[in-house]
């Protein structure tokens, strides 16, 4: 070989693995969001109007990321109307970024999507049962990130409605079909207690108003409100519930600020800042496939006393003593 020629490949060679890692160094990821609530204009940018979204953000630079510099975000709402998850779930895709970010029932939009694109999960309800992983311990598919528990914790919510409101009165729960476990988990521990449960499914926004209306109607005592639709229509339920004066369990605290009267689950905050951790390993080579997924460590019960006082309710002294949070 020509020495000059060996000599200028063996330069080019060394000269290849630091190019390589500048280059890498100065890549801007792409992280898409998918949140079920909220308008783009609320998620957009290095600070977000969204908790949990402000959360993720916070976590990334809790890891030493800079907004602009190391990655932006591509984040288009569900604005709480399921219909357009499966076409921000294409748009995503199309966009090729390099991980999404997304809970609750965007998720089944996710999977019909992508199999290849990284999902991290913000709070699964039931990610085994609902086919987005094949088990917490070895995801082995695209999806990893966070389960929020919120189907094993259905029992317990019943169990603190029930101290709320005493006595054999009908319980009226409001679900959608993206909560449909989360409902058989109600109706199994209400059949094992012997409490009566009204079933109120609802579709879309524009059934909620009916829905609570045929609570009334029927003399339900307290209102269950389950699945995405009553999370990113949190102010809208509470102002139905408040309106019919029924005393309403949500499983998340961001239904409760925003007027639901007590809600216990998990910390949906905490668990989108958690999230931050798994973008960070994924976007560092890990495989979604390979990281466990998570459940959260806690459950926060939180009481508005605004609102009992509206309903001219008396929350007992022992639920108040047990509460991590009082809005007054």
């Amino acid at each position: 070989m020509d020495r000059r020629a060996f000599m200028g490949g063996l330069a080019l060679g060394t000269l290849a693995a630091p190019l390589a890692a500048l280059a890498e160094a100065a890549r801007k990821y792409r992280i898409g969001i998918l949140n079920v609530g909220g308008t783009t204009s609320d998620m957009i940018g290095p600070q977000s109007r969204v908790p949990a979204v402000n959360a993720l953000l916070r976590g990334l630079r809790e890891l030493g990321y800079v907004y602009g510099d190391q990655f932006v975000t591509e984040p288009p709402s569900g604005e709480g109307r399921p219909e357009r998850y499966p076409p921000l779930a294409a748009e995503l895709v199309r966009l090729q970024v390099d991980v999404i970010v997304a809970a609750g029932p965007t998720l089944s939009a996710l999977k019909q999507a992508t199999s290849t694109i990284p999902i991290v999960m913000g709070g699964a309800e039931d990610p085994v049962g609902d086919r987005l992983v094949q088990s917490l311990g070895r995801p082995g598919g695209n999806f990893t990130g966070l389960s929020n528990q919120s189907v094993e914790t259905t029992g317990k919510r019943l169990e603190l409605l029930k101290q709320l409101v005493p006595g054999a009165a009908l319980v009226a729960t409001l679900w959608d079909r993206a909560s449909i476990r989360t409902w058989h988990a109600a109706e199994a521990a209400a059949r094992d207690r012997g409490w009566k449960l009204l079933s109120l499914e609802v579709r879309d926004a524009a059934d909620l108003e009916e829905a609570i209306r045929k609570a009334t109607s029927a003399r339900a005592g307290a209102l269950l409100a389950l699945g995405g639709l009553a999370f990113s229509q949190a102010r809208r339920v509470a102002e139905l519930a408040a309106s019919h004066r029924l005393p309403a369990m949500y499983s998340f605290r961001p239904q409760v600020e925003a007027g639901g009267l007590i809600s216990y689950g998990a910390d949906i905050v905490e668990i989108w800042r958690r999230t931050a951790v798994f973008v960070d390993k994924i976007l560092k080579g890990a495989k979604p496939s390979d990281l466990p997924v998570e459940e959260p460590t806690k459950c926060e019960l939180v009481i508005n006393l605004k609102t009992a006082k509206a309903l001219g309710l008396t929350i007992p002294p022992a639920l108040l003593l047990r509460a991590d949070q009082v809005i007054e």
